[in-house]
């Protein structure tokens, strides 16, 4: 496996990590969180968060499909992501040639979904339930954990 493919398996690692964070325990409530202001509830923005995911792995198969799936449960979605991400990587890693660029697909769907994550995490703390910060750092992050199953931080901080 090239670095290039390595370093952007870290990468996904890392949004599984970041992502989960805001995903995880959510109050009751928080899916119909818009925030002040209105905007997108939580619940469509992780939604989106697994349209982006899903079309970047049917990309990396070479057929790439952009198909917009409503709200579910949050359970449900939360599953949705972590499963479009499990996918992407899988294809990352065991391709021996990809369909489309690493660099176009960090651009496109990767980063997008970083800022859908941060404003998760925004809505969280505008929700009354905050995200605590932490050391990314020191994170256990590993390429290939891209599943639902993240590991509990090691050093975080109010």
């Amino acid at each position: 496996m090239t670095e290039a493919r390595t370093q952007f398996r870290h990468i996904l690692a890392t949004l599984a990590y970041r992502a989960a964070k805001p995903l995880r325990d959510v109050p009751p409530g928080f899916p119909a969180f818009a925030g002040p202001g209105g905007g997108r509830t939580a619940a469509q923005i992780l939604a989106h968060l697994g349209d982006l995911l899903e079309w970047a792995a049917s990309a990396a198969d070479g057929q790439p499909l952009w198909q917009p799936v409503p709200p579910g449960a949050w359970a449900d979605d939360v599953r949705r992501f972590h499963g479009a991400l499990s996918r992407l990587d899988a294809s990352i890693a065991s391709r021996s040639e990809l369909p489309v660029p690493l660099d176009r697909l960090f651009q496109g769907p990767i980063a997008d979904a970083f800022t859908h994550v941060g404003q998760l995490s925004l809505l969280r703390g505008q929700a009354g339930s905050p995200v605590r910060g932490e050391n990314f750092f020191v994170a256990d992050i590993q390429p290939g954990r891209t599943g639902i199953d993240q590991p509990r931080a090691v050093r975080e901080f109010d």
